[in-house]
């Protein structure tokens, strides 16, 4: 097999603690290749872009590779579709800004109840500034589903932006885009599509979601902190006037962009998806082709390890897993210890060597729509490093926590 964990575990060293790093859905662990790239670029020297010097010559480089690798990783068509940030939820605040500059009283926007609140308030925000009408997509909070035709269906004439998520960050359920995105183009809408939770565990291509924006942040995927929205095409992003300062580039994506790029984590950046392109050793080609390969290996591996997760939890006295979802989902798991807050099921956990987060995980909309208010459940997210011990450990330490 091409896809070997352990081999691919051996390249982290903060898996080295022993403990069962859980947690993904919160931010992955960096390899070494990651973090040599980032000390490297620091040796060599670092120069603001613009210079007639090696170091900043460099830089330039540095930021050029980095759009390059994140067009790759998402199938953007060019480079310069991608805008960096610092993350996600600045950088949707951001692109907000600009975007409902021409929205009017009258004008409506779609956002649904399953998203994290990053592409939910931002939306609501500047449409109350506008006058204009939010829609509100709603779960099915039986399932956690979010209905594909109900939002379809709140998509019509005066409908400027749609927002929706590809994954959410506590259920995992990964809805289904292309209605929604077709419509939305149909109507002469823009789609903004969170692709945090989705973009560590697909191989994503923009083209297939129809998305006219996706937005993905590195720490999610084996990267620094530092997160994109990527464009479908560049012209996306040319009849765009973000607020900036006068003298900074009028070139795009430049100008979407404050101040100074951080370059050490863009050659991080670059490192990461060098690394997720090559985590099956298999896979030959160019990135973007090895891309393809490695993220079909992840993805079949972190669906076995799911289902050992999900049907374990089912056979835990006193766990409550919250959704039932029945398409595709990503690795993780939301759930509750009956008699127990999630912080201390979360505490326990952590006792035991277990990482997992707990909380509401700002889906703010979507723990109120399932009942559980903002005290929220327990997150376990698995990675493409997680293993069958690991989950195993989670589901003996939980049976020992609700016995």
């Amino acid at each position: 097999m091409g896809f070997d964990v352990d081999k691919i575990r051996a390249q982290y060293p903060a898996l080295a603690d022993g403990r069962a790093w859980l947690d993904g859905a919160a931010g992955t662990q960096v390899p070494e290749p990651v973090i040599e790239a980032i000390s490297d670029a620091y040796r060599a020297g670092l120069s603001n872009v613009g210079g007639p010097y090696e170091s900043s010559r460099r830089s330039s480089g540095i930021v050029a590779e980095a759009r390059a690798a994140v067009a790759d990783l998402v199938g953007a068509p060019d480079p310069a579709c991608v805008t960096f940030g610092p993350s996600m939820t600045s950088l949707t605040y951001r692109f907000a800004g600009v975007l409902a500059l021409g929205w009017n009283p009258g004008d409506e926007i779609v956002v649904t109840n399953l998203d994290h609140d990053a592409n939910v308030r931002p939306w609501v925000q500047l449409a109350q500034r506008a006058g204009a009408t939010v829609r509100t997509a709603e779960i099915d909070p039986a399932t956690g589903e979010l209905p594909v035709d109900d939002v379809v269906g709140l998509i019509g004439e005066r409908t400027k932006l749609v927002a929706v998520t590809a994954a959410s960050n506590v259920l995992g359920i990964m809805p289904d885009l292309k209605p929604i995105t077709d419509r939305a183009r149909e109507v002469g809408a823009l789609s903004y599509v969170d692709g945090v939770q989705h973009c560590p565990h697909a191989h994503v291509r923009i083209a297939d979601l129809g998305a006219d924006f996706y937005a993905t942040s590195a720490y999610k995927w084996a990267g620094p902190h530092l997160a994109a929205v990527v464009a479908a095409d560049p012209w996306g992003l040319e009849n765009l006037h973000p607020d900036k300062l006068k003298p900074s580039p009028e070139s795009s994506p430049e100008r979407f962009e404050l101040g100074t790029n951080p370059f050490a984590a863009m050659a991080g950046v670059v490192a990461a998806v060098e690394h997720l392109a090559d985590l099956d050793t298999d896979a030959t080609g160019t990135r973007a082709e090895r891309l393809a390969i490695s993220r079909e290996a992840v993805a079949a591996h972190e669906a076995r390890l799911a289902t050992r997760l999900f049907d374990g939890l089912a056979g835990v006295s006193g766990v409550r897993r919250h959704g039932a979802p029945q398409g595709p989902t990503t690795p993780t798991a939301f759930f509750s210890v009956q008699g127990k807050a999630p912080a201390e099921v979360s505490a326990a956990l952590s006792e035991r060597g277990l990482n997992v987060s707990a909380g509401h995980s700002y889906a703010w909309e979507l723990v109120h729509a399932l009942g559980i208010g903002p005290e929220g459940g327990v997150r376990a997210s698995l990675s493409h490093y997680s293993t069958t011990e690991e989950v195993d450990r989670l589901l003996t330490a939980l049976g020992e926590l609700s016995a």
